[in-house]
Formats: C-alpha cells, structure tokens, sequence
C-alpha cells in the first residue's frame, strides 16, 4: 500500500527516466553523457526502492500504533519510536534524492542535446516538486514531537532543489 512518500519516490523515479533518456541521447554533444547516463540510472534505481521502503515504513508505522494501543508516556513511545523514525528517514532520503535528481538535470540541460533541454527542465522540476512533498510528509510524521533537525534540513534541501529547479531556463 503505497503512501505519499511513496508517490514523492516514484516521481523521482520518472525524473531519472528522463534524464536516462536525455543523458542517452547526449553523447554527441557531450563527453559525459555516459557518466551522466550511469547517474540517472542509479537516481531512477534508488528511487524505486525508496518507493517499497516508504510503503513497508508507513505499514510498519500503522501496525506500531496499533500495539501501542493503551500505552502512554515512554512505554509509548518506546513502542512506536523506531517506526516513527523510519517515516522521518525514508522521507528525508527521498529529499535527498529529489536534490541529487535536479543536480543531474541542470547538468543536462546545460551540456547535453539542446533537443532534450526540455525533458531535462521537466525531470529537474519534478525531482523539486518531490523533494517537497517529501519535506513536508516530514513534518507531519514529527508533528506532536519535539523539534526535529531532519525537518530543518528536508527543508532547506527541498527550497534549495526548488531554486535550482526554478533558474533552469530554456
């Protein structure tokens, strides 16, 4: 059963899909073309396994509050703390990766085939959009605790790969 941070993922995972294809038929124009091929494709990989691991993170989080059940105080939240982290970490790789995800396709649409500077602006603004979505899934698994640096920086990678995402232009 997917959840959004599954959604966010497999977003990225398109993302890197373009940018296979872009880095692909770049070689001409550009002599990293290959390296940038390997790139997108581990991008689109991890991704996709990042889409199985929100899913069991957020079933294993439900299944968590369920036992915890009656539990109160530290008793808890030693019973659900472990998968509360999960749906903290898998979506901050996920943001993580949206970032990497539009690193990659400015450096298509800056040197790869200008035929494929568009896919390249699309797959970097789909990673960004993820990176946010993922940002504040964040935020809503933490809400109710106390502050948490992994949100501060989703966040601040998530506005950053936005940025970046914003200034490509054709």
């Amino acid at each position: 059963m997917p959840a959004g941070g599954s959604a966010a993922a497999a977003v990225i995972a398109v993302a890197g899909a373009l940018l296979e294809k872009a880095a692909r038929l770049s070689v001409a124009q550009w002599a990293s073309a290959e390296v940038a091929l390997e790139q997108a494709h581990s991008l689109r990989l991890r991704a996709e396994e990042l889409v199985d691991a929100d899913a069991h993170a957020y079933l294993s989080f439900v299944e968590a509050m369920r036992a915890a059940r009656g539990l109160r105080g530290q008793a808890r939240e030693r019973a659900v703390g472990q998968a509360r982290a999960a749906t903290v970490d898998v979506p901050l790789a996920i943001t993580h990766l949206g970032a990497e995800t539009v690193e990659l396709a400015g450096e298509l649409a800056a040197h790869g085939n200008p035929n494929l500077r568009a896919d390249a602006m699309v797959a970097a603004t789909l990673a960004a959009a993820a990176a946010t979505a993922a940002a504040r899934l964040i935020s809503v698994n933490l809400s109710g605790t106390r502050r948490d640096a992994r949100l501060d920086e989703a966040q601040k990678t998530a506005r950053a790969a936005g940025d970046k995402a914003d200034a490509l232009e054709l």
